[in-house]
């Protein structure tokens, strides 16, 4: 019995996903840009997409744009951002505890000469409302902030950005970093007053490689990629209309949100009582993140380690975001906890497949992998 609990890193693909992309791969296989039945037959099922990915955060289909995934897309929201306001100001407001995606590119912009405000979260990993109103100013740029923590599953206050913003009298686009949360919490882009958004596929059981950006009608960024004109210039190239595809269908199969929360809220809650019940084990997580997510602590073996071990017995968790390399958490550090809790953290993640009878699995491994392990020690 195979026991998948690293959902945040990437999804099983869906079987209706998978289809879609095969049929379309044999069947509707027609550049989308061509004038004839073929290219026409393609080019409807890229607006069917757009039209299902922007019911999901309530934009129009026009605002959606088709990127290879979450970090290109990113990628293309904040060099375009900024490159588009840098005459108004020189100030870029995000958090500390941001995707290597959005952080590296900081990095970048910070050597070009801005000022990178990093919001830093408190000992539960979460961003408080005073500090985003404190930070936007009449220099702020571009504020980019993600929905939820992709190592701890803390939901970030995105409600205040869009009022600070103008509270301020900021030129400020504002930018959600959505990998972790399309379509396991309801965002409305157009209640957020949001200008850009960040979706990717295999984080919701579609293909890896496929991904979208929402770029709201009144916002305005530049492009930095050229080439053919598809996606109105935004993302010039050949649409991967199977993975496009495959993408739609997986949203389609999302379930409903507010019922699938409830039932991970309950096997969330049952896998913190049972690792609160091994000594020594704590939770990173604050109380009231995304339950498709906890990260805990067990102060006694190094996270690899055990995750190894967990893996012998058909258990798949991470030591955090898949796409650190096994780095030190910078979540976690920027937190405030010690070194003891980040070499000793693990996180679980859920999905629609995850059951209570799996976390009850490996609250049990991790308590006979502790047993064992510690005595090695």
């Amino acid at each position: 019995m195979e026991i998948y609990l690293d959902n945040s890193a990437t999804t099983k693909v869906c079987e209706a996903a998978a289809k879609k992309a095969y049929d379309v791969m044999l069947f509707n296989y027609g550049n989308p840009s061509s004038l004839h039945s073929l290219g026409f037959s393609a080019e409807k099922i890229i607006t069917e997409a757009r039209r299902a990915v922007a019911s999901v955060i309530k934009s129009e289909a026009n605002e959606i744009y088709f990127t290879s995934g979450g970090t290109e897309s990113n990628n293309t929201a904040i060099f375009g951002a900024v490159k588009a306001k840098k005459r108004l100001g020189n100030k870029i407001v995000t958090t500390a505890i941001e995707h290597p995606s959005v952080l590296e590119c900081m990095k970048e912009l910070e050597k070009e000469g801005f000022e990178v405000v990093y919001l830093k979260p408190d000992s539960s990993g979460n961003i408080s409302k005073a500090q985003v109103l404190s930070a936007i100013d009449g220099r702020t740029v571009l504020v980019s902030m993600m929905s939820v923590n992709n190592e701890t599953g803390a939901i970030m206050p995105l409600d205040i950005v869009a009022p600070a913003i103008k509270k301020a009298n900021s030129p400020a686009l504002f930018h959600i970093d959505n990998v972790q949360g399309f379509g396991k919490i309801n965002l409305n882009a157009k209640k957020l007053s949001c200008d850009l958004m960040s979706i990717s596929g295999h984080k919701l059981h579609a293909p890896k490689g496929i991904g979208a950006l929402y770029i709201n009608t009144k916002a305005h960024i530049l492009p930095h990629h050229f080439g053919g004109g598809q996606e109105k210039g935004i993302r010039p190239g050949t649409e991967p209309v199977p993975l496009i595809a495959a993408f739609s269908e997986a949203v389609k199969e999302l379930p409903e949100t507010m019922k699938e929360y409830k039932r991970l809220y309950e096997i969330n809650m049952l896998l913190r009582e049972k690792l609160r019940e091994i000594p020594g084990v704590t939770i990173n997580s604050p109380e009231n993140n995304l339950p498709y997510i906890l990260n805990f602590s067990t102060m006694q073996v190094r996270g690899e380690t055990m995750l190894h071990y967990l893996e012998s017995k058909n258990i798949y968790v991470s030591t955090g975001s898949a796409c650190s390399k096994a780095k030190p958490s910078h979540v976690l550090s920027g937190m405030g906890l010690s070194n003891k809790h980040i070499e000793t953290s693990l996180r679980a993640s859920f999905s629609r497949n995850t059951t209570k009878e799996e976390v009850l699995l490996l609250a049990e491994e991790i308590r006979n992998g502790l047993s064992s392990l510690a005595h090695i020690k």
